[in-house]
């Protein structure tokens, strides 16, 4: 699993206790130089916020949100992640 060692800060009103956020230049260059992934999915949340996908050859995720100022915040982690492709819709 990932350890980004970037600074930590509590999220206010939030379910995850702490999140990591960096600027979103940095956090793309820790995560493609350091760590290996690759984003492989986003999705507009809100007009000012992409929720993003990067993934590890070994499986390891991380879930960014990605914000209009600027900042980006890691949300969630984990390992074995399955890219089950669009499926036949019919």
């Amino acid at each position: 699993m990932l350890c980004l060692g970037l600074p930590i800060g509590p999220a206010v009103g939030s379910p995850i206790a702490e999140v990591i956020c960096a600027p979103s230049e940095q956090m793309t260059r820790k995560l493609v130089e350091q760590f290996g992934t690759a984003r492989r999915a986003t999705g507009l949340r809100s007009p000012e916020e992409v929720v993003e996908i990067w993934t590890d050859d070994q499986g390891d995720w991380t879930m960014i949100i990605s914000y209009a100022s600027g900042q980006s915040c890691i949300v969630a982690m984990g390992e074995h992640w399955q890219d089950l492709g669009r499926g036949d819709p019919a």
